[in-house]
């Protein structure tokens, strides 16, 4: 697979793994095909992961960890969050960014992985109450330790972005971003190119709606926390339709998935975006890889720009409580 930078340096697969759903809010855990998808992932050229302490309550890294272990591969980068806390079993999350949390957090995370130095560690969410440039410096001395190679942010402000650049250079922001999620086209993706900063899209694929797989009629169980989700309420995923509709066509016509137009429309959009598709299924993750082969012409993107262009999303992306942090 082909390589991308992100920062000014940190060179990773260009498309990654989304390692989330194999602990938590998209059904029941599997952890042995989760490590198959692991090194399948490896086999195709994908060795950009991404997790966080708060997924599954520590297991997400635990897994990682386990992995690791087992694959001996010395091509992998790692990125890892902290800065949400939550109690096991529940969605309700407190946002700490004190020095005391953020060090403990990193020393836990480097122990569950089994390694040395994080490649990239995200501020998982900002504390409105704790200045950014407090918060930085404290990333900054473990960076000096040599316990994290980059920092990163996630659902940052342009604003909070640019204060904490001048702390510290910021590798990469992660902020969810794919076709029917394009708010950080306004403030935050300039601002990240104007300061030489990389952008990891989550949820690239729009929890999976944009493979053409979730319906009006489709329905959740009730550990997937989709089925909690403005957006995926039946009416707003008919609202949605007109979009998706465009992916689906287009995918016909390109004899490929609708995942791979989705992915595909956001590699096109610039060599510092490195979208981080999640999945715990070898069939999905081998969709979405082949995503890097798959080329949009420039008829190809004009046509989904229009698309867009008419295309305004219905339903918030994430209840109140996911919500908190947000462009902080």
């Amino acid at each position: 697979m082909k390589k991308r930078v992100l920062g000014q340096s940190f060179e990773v697969s260009e498309i990654g793994l989304g390692c989330m759903g194999m602990s938590e809010f998209y059904g029941p855990r599997n952890d042995n095909e989760s490590k198959a998808v692991l090194h399948k992932a490896i086999e195709l050229g994908c060795t950009f992961f991404d997790s966080a302490d708060t997924y599954g309550h520590h297991h997400n890294e635990q897994l990682l960890g386990v992995f690791l272990k087992e694959s001996r591969a010395d091509n992998i980068q790692i990125a890892t969050k902290c800065g949400i806390s939550r109690q096991p079993g529940q969605y309700q999350r407190a946002i700490d960014n004190s020095p005391r949390y953020i060090r403990n957090a990193c020393e836990s995370s480097l122990r569950r992985l089994g390694i040395e130095c994080i490649d990239l560690y995200y501020l998982h969410r900002a504390d409105p109450n704790v200045a950014i440039e407090d918060t930085i410096q404290t990333l900054s001395l473990l960076v000096k330790e040599g316990k994290i190679a980059n920092i990163g942010l996630s659902e940052i402000s342009a604003s909070t972005l640019r204060k904490a650049h001048t702390i510290h250079p910021i590798c990469a922001v992660q902020t969810e971003y794919s076709l029917w999620t394009r708010d950080v086209e306004q403030e935050i993706l300039p601002t990240c190119r104007e300061l030489g900063i990389g952008f990891v899209p989550y949820s690239p694929l729009g929890r999976g709606f944009l493979t053409g797989n979730i319906y009006p009629t489709s329905s959740f169980t009730q550990d997937d926390a989709r089925q909690s989700l403005p957006r995926f309420t039946p009416d707003n995923l008919q609202a949605n339709s007109p979009l998706l509709e465009v992916v689906i066509n287009m995918a016909r016509r390109k004899s490929c998935s609708a995942a791979q137009i989705s992915l595909s429309w956001l590699l096109a959009q610039g060599a510092d975006i490195v979208p981080i598709p999640g999945t715990k299924n070898i069939k999905h993750l081998v969709d979405n890889i082949g995503a890097s082969n798959v080329a949009l012409t420039a008829d190809d993107l004009a046509q989904i720009a229009f698309a867009l262009h008419k295309f305004q999303p219905v339903g918030e992306r994430y209840t109140p409580e996911g919500m908190k942090g947000v462009n902080a």
